[in-house]
């Protein structure tokens, strides 16, 4: 409880000192300062490939290495009970599913290595060719041909045998684009027009692909992401409040505009009303949960995944913890995603650098909303969005995304305190 208030206090005291910053710069205007300050805090290419003494890591760092070896390999084994029994029903191998998982999950570990390897500094340099390339990907599912469509959604595209989900790559693309924005404009956080209105424009072009795509889920969480930025920078409580009040006043027209959405909102509202119709899924989903008890019937034993409750292997894999490894498996998993949190803003607290800063926030708050509206859905505490789990669900795409992410914030952990994010 202690550490919690100490914390609490610390993200207090810097809101603070942003606020006071930005004062003081609008009562002395300096654009040529922020041009100083963006351009010294931009790295060379040579410079972010440079070995460097970085001492010993911190413990967040080999926090969140064991936490994602744990999530993944977690992941991959409930991924296979899951899918095994259908899997084997289909096309006769009950691991072919959890062998491509397996892949996306070595070339996430490749990604980690590489992000690691160099200073997160050099990503600002390629901005500009970053967010060009996240939301031309963004187009590609409108492309005749190239998309695939499930469940009125059509987030994805295929190539070959391959099939991404541009919306994840967007997660990422716009934690580093608001990231860098938030930084260049923190002498005037509290100037609506200079800082709110391009923060909602990038993060509307972002959500109304996703919208367009059919995936409400992604839509919430890219806008729940720059909302949690912009807190953490030190925008002022009332732009925050209003854009929140927007936001989701243009997410309750856009829901009641679509009858499958409206439909699974009023499923929601009267689950066991509807169970036998639009909240079948989300029904079944309860009763995995409620069949695990408190120590779970064993992995493998889920009679839930033998087709009565779909998506067990994406969307509802939580429902297949819950039951497999009963109370205990579950509370360790959500456990595990509040641990995830913690030491991502750990992370965001002790770096002195203010890209670094709001990258680790921005990453903690991508993952850590997404299990609470993935689990949330499961659990019947949220209407069902779609959403994957970070790291369990079905989705190499997913998967691979959110260990780049993570490689990206344990880059800032291993960074942070050592000087080397200040030069």
């Amino acid at each position: 409880m202690a550490i919690a208030i100490n914390r609490g206090s610390d993200m207090e005291r810097r809101r603070r000192e942003a606020v006071a910053a930005t004062r003081e710069a609008r009562r002395q205007p300096g654009r040529g300062a922020r041009r100083r300050h963006t351009q010294s805090s931009r790295i060379s290419i040579a410079d972010a490939l440079r070995r460097q003494d970085l001492g010993v890591a911190p413990i967040e760092y080999y926090g969140l290495t064991v936490l994602i070896a744990t999530f993944v390999t977690l992941g991959l084994a409930m991924l296979l009970s899951a899918s095994g029994p259908l899997r084997a029903a289909g096309d006769g191998s009950p691991y072919s599913m959890v062998m491509w998982q397996s892949l996306w999950a070595a070339v996430g570990l490749a990604g980690m290595m590489i992000v690691l390897r160099v200073r997160y500094q050099i990503w600002q340099r390629f901005l500009g060719v970053i967010t060009i390339v996240g939301f031309s990907l963004m187009l590609m599912p409108f492309v005749p041909g190239l998309t695939r469509q499930v469940n009125d959604a059509r987030s994805w595209i295929r190539i070959g045998p391959l099939s991404l989900q541009p919306s994840e790559l967007l997660k990422l693309v716009l934690v580093l684009r608001l990231a860098d924005m938030l930084v260049r404009r923190r002498a005037v956080l509290n100037d609506w027009r200079r800082t709110m209105m391009p923060i909602m424009i990038v993060t509307g072009l972002a959500g109304g692909l996703s919208l367009a795509q059919g995936d409400f889920g992604s839509a919430a969480v890219l806008v729940a992401i720059a909302l949690a930025m912009s807190f953490l920078a030190g925008v002022p409580w009332v732009h925050l409040v209003a854009t929140t009040i927007g936001a989701g006043g243009f997410g309750i027209i856009v829901m009641m505009a679509s009858p499958r959405r409206l439909g699974r909102w009023m499923a929601f509202l009267d689950i066991e009303g509807n169970k036998e119709d639009a909240a079948y899924q989300a029904w079944q989903g309860l009763l995995s949960i409620a069949n695990g008890g408190l120590t779970g019937s064993g992995i493998g034993g889920s009679r839930s995944k033998l087709g009565y409750l779909p998506l067990a292997h994406s969307d509802f894999i939580f429902a297949i913890i819950a039951d497999e490894l009963g109370f205990i498996g579950a509370m360790t998993v959500l456990g595990g995603f509040a641990v995830l949190a913690l030491l991502g803003m750990r992370v965001a607290l002790r770096t002195t650098d203010s890209f670094g800063m709001l990258l680790a926030a921005g990453i903690t708050a991508w993952l850590t909303i997404q299990a609470i509206i993935n689990v949330g859905g499961v659990t019947g505490v949220m209407p069902v969005t779609g959403l994957t789990l970070p790291f369990f669900s079905h989705g190499g795409t997913s998967l691979f995304m959110s260990m780049v992410g993570v490689g990206l914030l344990m880059n800032v952990a291993r960074r942070s305190g050592t000087g080397a994010e200040r030069r």
